[in-house]
């Protein structure tokens, strides 16, 4: 069957209360943006639903790819419009509907109908009754089972009518821009790609920074971190990726303190600058991948010290899981592939042998003192050269 029209289910933000309206404007938009570029779509909201009908050609499969990319859509339902709210012309539809849908398939079905429209002169269980006769005396093959049907016939009438009886998944959450921007730091690794899907998934917008560390880090690290990007901008959005050149900061640390400590303090350096430049693009939390005790630097004792340089909130949507639940979530949204290519990131490169796994917060300062009189300078010089990539997942500028 060819459909023309789907009806777009949503959940969380039908407890939005007064503010509904809102996150439904910035749902249709997500939507719209979404399916620009397949085709001709008009989109309609009513009394709790969102519909889009297909205007132009389209491909059935693409667009499905894409609205299963838009947060806040919970189910997406291809329908069937009635324009003529008769109880004939609704029946015949149905019928019309089970047979080009299942054919001559044995089946057990059930019906459900929802009388919106509170003028129409039946009530549900007599459209439901009514609706599932002459479907069993038009399909000898569909038999009623009301506890656990292979099909659920749903019939809406509004000021149209609607059937369907598919829904396909969405990815749930809220719309991408309802609740704030972050600024999330993106490596090469697997996580923190995975972290960035995860906020956006609760309306949160992103822009991202990268710390580069030529020639210790090569340009293929680089645009590895750049198409990661592009894959958690099929879900997000567009995204500012911003790139430091970290490696005189890095060379500095190196030099200058406990090697068992280069993680730690690399880490807090990354997250002054990168919590500087949120505050510069409107940015109210960091984003980072990090798990509780999966590597040294992930410790409890070792996220105090990182978190102290920040005033920002730090966001950790990894921060309870195993490696194999992250893995499965990167595999599910496309980035594993790419994370796993073999070109290494600044922190793989300078990371020591025998990291320190419980740092002492006092201690940690002290070293830092080995820095004075240098670091705030590279600091700066790190700030001035940064590159801004506008990341989008059909292009990056």
């Amino acid at each position: 069957m060819e459909y023309r029209s789907f009806l777009i289910k949503y959940a969380e933000i039908g407890t939005k209360g007064k503010n509904r309206y809102v996150f439904e404007d910035v749902l249709c938009t997500r939507i719209k943006e979404h399916v620009a570029s397949l085709g001709e779509f008009s989109i309609r909201r009513e009394y709790g639903r969102i519909f889009l009908n297909a205007e132009s050609d389209y491909d059935y499969e693409d667009l499905m790819k894409e609205l299963k990319k838009v947060f806040g859509i919970v189910g997406i339902c291809p329908i069937v419009v009635e324009e003529n709210i008769e109880f004939e012309a609704i029946r015949d539809k149905a019928v019309t509907y089970m047979k080009e849908c299942y054919g001559e398939e044995p089946k057990t079905f059930k019906v459900y109908a929802r009388r919106a429209n509170k003028s129409f002169p039946m009530q549900s269980m007599e459209i439901n009754s009514e609706v599932g006769h002459f479907i069993l005396e038009a399909c000898p093959n569909m038999k009623v089972d009301v506890h656990k049907p292979d099909i659920l016939l749903n019939i809406e009438l509004r000021e149209k009518v609607y059937i369907y009886s598919h829904t396909i998944k969405g990815a749930g959450g809220l719309p991408v821009g309802t609740n704030g921007k972050a600024m999330l730091l993106l490596s090469g690794g697997i996580d923190s790609p995975v972290a960035g899907y995860m906020i956006s998934k609760r309306g949160v917008e992103l822009d991202a920074v990268y710390f580069h560390a030529p020639p210790y880090t090569s340009e293929r690290a680089k645009q590895k971190v750049i198409d990661l990007a592009k894959r958690v901008s099929a879900y997000s959005g567009s995204i500012r990726l911003h790139i430091v050149n970290f490696t005189d900061i890095q060379l500095a640390i190196y030099e200058k303190c406990p090697h068992e400590e280069l993680t730690i303090i690399m880490r807090r350096y990354m997250m002054r600058i990168a919590q500087s430049l949120a505050g510069k693009n409107g940015c109210q939390a960091l984003v980072t991948g990090e798990s509780i005790g999966q590597v040294a630097s992930q410790t409890m004792h070792s996220l105090v010290c990182t978190d102290e340089v920040c005033t920002m909130p730090v966001f950790r949507p990894c921060i309870g899981m195993d490696k194999q639940e992250i893995v499965d979530i990167s595999e599910e949204i496309s980035t594993y592939e790419t994370s796993i290519l073999p070109y290494e990131d600044c922190c793989t490169i300078f990371v020591a042998k025998h990291p320190v796994t419980k740092p002492v917060l006092d201690v940690i300062k002290r070293s830092e003192t080995g820095l004075d009189g240098v670091i705030d300078g590279l600091v700066e010089e790190a700030m001035d050269s940064v590159q801004v990539v506008n990341v989008r997942a059909d292009s990056a500028e």
